[in-house]
């Protein structure tokens, strides 16, 4: 009885992180309808989740200098860190060309993964690559940055 419950208890738990994770990519293609990549065509959202439930969004914003574009993780990310948030549990990302509807499993590049290590649990973080909201692999952030350079590095 007791295995029983226990299991009913865990089919729950993974279902309502199914729809967490569903809202999460509805949130990051809402945040790509913003996308400005009049250079490259390919719009990229992104939508993350702090510890205490809030999402922020962000999408990728691209300039003539190229330098100075920004990408959609780092969009949500710095939004968050701006307003005082420093821990999070999950991000999702969506990307595709302009005026497509076929979706790429996008990870975020290095820069962004060294931007989320700041923050983020490289063992716990998760990273929801999304094509739809039902088809997404996750991945941990220490698998996309395996040797991170993280604050402990530094000598004070």
């Amino acid at each position: 009885m007791a295995e029983e419950s226990k299991r009913r208890e865990e089919i729950k738990a993974e279902g309502m992180e199914k729809f967490e994770d569903a809202r999460l990519i509805r949130e990051a293609f809402r945040a790509r309808d913003f996308s400005y990549s009049p250079y490259s065509g390919f719009q990229v959202g992104a939508a993350l989740l702090s510890e205490d439930g809030r999402i922020y969004r962000g999408c990728n914003i691209e300039n003539a200098s190229y330098g100075a574009s920004n990408c959609a993780e780092r969009s949500a990310l710095f939004q968050a860190v701006s307003e005082g948030v420093r821990s999070f549990r999950k991000i999702a990302i969506v990307g595709g060309a302009s005026g497509s509807g076929e979706f790429s499993y996008c990870e975020p590049c290095g820069i962004c993964r060294q931007a989320l290590a700041e923050f983020c649990d490289l063992e716990s973080f998760q990273v929801l690559l999304a094509r739809s909201e039902t088809d997404y692999r996750i991945l941990r952030l220490g698998e996309l940055l395996p040797h991170a350079f993280l604050p402990a590095h530094l000598s004070r």
